[in-house]
C-alpha cells in the first residue's frame, strides 16, 4: 500500500514540470524513483543525470554543476559544460541535497529562479532547460531550523514531496524485491530459488540497510548457495541468529 501511494503521486507529477523532492533513508531506492519520474515524463527521450552531492568534494561540486571557463583554476585547461547542459532537455537528479555547501546552495537558487547558470570563472549567464528532482536521507526541515540549509531554497525544491518508506514497512515487498534480484543476478542461468525457511527469515529481519543491503544480501547468498536453492545457511549470521548474535 504504502509503495501503490508512491507510484500514484509518480504517475500524477511526472508530466509536470514541478521540482520534486524524495526523502528517504539510504538505500530505499531514491534514483529508482527519479528515474521512473524522467520516463514517465514527456521528458524520457532527454537525458537523465545524477550527481550526489555527498560524494563530490567541495570544490569540485559547483564546476560539475555550473561548468567552468577554461584558466578558472588550477587544471581547467579548456571550458567545460556542467551537469545542467549535459541534462538539457532531460531530468538532473541531485542526490543527497542536503550536503551541498550554502556558497552552491545560492547558485542552485538563483539557477532554479532565472533558469539559467553561470559557469565558474564566467560572466555569462547560459539559459537552462531540465526538470530537477532532488533526494535527501536528512530530515531538511530540521536542517533549515538550525541554519545549515537555506529555507528559501528547501521551499524551492519541496514543491512535490514524495517520502519513501523504509523496507521495513513494507515488508510485503520483500517477495517481490527477492526475485527481481534472483533474476537479475540469474546470468545466463536458470534463476535461483529461495526456500521457505530462508524467506521466512528475509521477511522478519528489519534491514536498517533497506533495499540496497536485501540486494548484497541476495548476490552474497547466490554465490554461497551450493544447488539452485538459497537456504537459511546462505544467509549472514545478523539474519538467522539476530543482531545481538557476535562471532
Amino acid at each position: 500500500d504504502e509503495m501503490m501511494r508512491v507510484f500514484k503521486m509518480v504517475g500524477k507529477v511526472a508530466d509536470s514540470e514541478a521540482t520534486i523532492m524524495i526523502q528517504g533513508e539510504s538505500g530505499t531506492g531514491k534514483e529508482l524513483i527519479a528515474r521512473e519520474i524522467h520516463y514517465s515524463s514527456r521528458r524520457a527521450s532527454g537525458p537523465f543525470v545524477s550527481i550526489n552531492c555527498g560524494a563530490i568534494p567541495r570544490d569540485l561540486l559547483e564546476s560539475n554543476l555550473f561548468g567552468h571557463v577554461k584558466g578558472s583554476f588550477t587544471g581547467a585547461v579548456r571550458d567545460s559544460a556542467g551537469l545542467f547542459q549535459v541534462a538539457e532537455g532531460g531530468t538532473f537528479f541531485l542526490d543527497e541535497v542536503g550536503e551541498m555547501p550554502s556558497a552552491t546552495q545560492v547558485k542552485l537558487l538563483r539557477a532554479l529562479q532565472e533558469r539559467e547558470i553561470i559557469p565558474v570563472g564566467g560572466t555569462q549567464p547560459i539559459k537552462i532547460d531540465c526538470r530537477l528532482v532532488a533526494a535527501t536521507n536528512a530530515d531538511l526541515e530540521k536542517e533549515v531550523a538550525e541554519g545549515r540549509f537555506r529555507a528559501d531554497l528547501f521551499y524551492r525544491l519541496n514543491v512535490i514531496p514524495i517520502k519513501l518508506p523504509h523496507l521495513r514497512q513494507r515488508r510485503d515487498d520483500i517477495p517481490l524485491l527477492v526475485d527481481h534480484f534472483l533474476k537479475r543476478y540469474a546470468v545466463n542461468n536458470p534463476a535461483k530459488t529461495v526456500n521457505p525457511e530462508a524467506m521466512e527469515l528475509l521477511m522478519k529481519y528489519d534491514w536498517p540497510g533497506n533495499v540496497r543491503e536485501l540486494e548484497n544480501v541476495i548476490e552474497r547468498a547466490l554465490i554461497l548457495a551450493a544447488g539452485g536453492v538459497v537456504g537459511p545457511d546462505d544467509l549472514p549470521d545478523k539474519l538467522r541468529f539476530g543482531a545481538s548474535h557476535r562471532g
